[in-house]
């Protein structure tokens, strides 16, 4: 093993394209621990191999659904049980008693949250639904959506709210939505459906 040391290397005179490394090459190292390896501006970097190591993937990711109708008690803030989920990228959704997102271990950082409910009044009127996203089992009252409507009778009714927000989460926090609906009349319920009443959660990269 020998030891080269020099300040540039370059091309030789009529060729542009330098490479390091050739058929017995099979790790190519830059730099030890503490050093910085400087891009300058205006220079491109082109990948066209597998990149392992850069920035993150935006995981975990959690999505969940309604499973079934839901009735629920009028005019009354109630957690929504998601008991289906489709994406599950670190097991950390609980679909099956607390309903839940938990940051796992060592990913805290920035999540985009977004739930949505569908309410439906069985026949009757509607005057309010709302969804709002709890962090710790408090409400974030940043993170909550409401709609009003004038009230009508004499079919089923609907409609659905959305909310999303961006919330820094350190490990072990935990995430949940929890819905409102306020009817005339009669028993309101959480609309089912992978489209109409979920939630989806994934980690931004910073």
């Amino acid at each position: 093993m020998s030891k080269l040391e020099t300040n540039t290397i370059d091309t030789v005179s009529g060729t542009s394209t330098l490479q390091v490394g050739s058929t017995n090459t099979s790790t190519i190292t830059l730099g030890v621990s503490g050093d910085t390896i400087n891009v300058p501006s205006g220079v491109t970097i082109a990948n066209s191999g597998t990149a392992t190591g850069f920035g993150g993937d935006n995981t975990p990711i959690i999505s969940a659904f309604l499973s079934a109708n839901t009735n629920v008690s009028d005019a009354t803030w109630t957690k929504i049980v998601f008991a289906t989920e489709s994406i599950d990228t670190d097991s950390a959704w609980d679909n099956s008693s607390t309903s839940r997102f938990t940051v796992p271990s060592g990913e805290g950082g920035k999540y985009m949250v977004t739930a949505r409910l569908f309410g439906r009044g069985n026949n009757n009127d509607i005057n309010t639904v709302a969804v709002r996203i709890y962090v710790n089992g408090n409400a974030n009252n940043h993170a909550r959506a409401i709609q009003f409507q004038a009230p009508t009778t004499g079919s089923a009714q609907g409609t659905c709210v959305s909310v999303t927000q961006i919330i820094s989460l350190s490990a072990s926090d935990y995430v949940e939505a929890w819905g409102y609906i306020d009817v005339g009349s009669g028993t309101p319920y959480f609309g089912s459906g992978d489209l109409d009443t979920g939630i989806t959660i994934c980690k931004m990269i910073e």
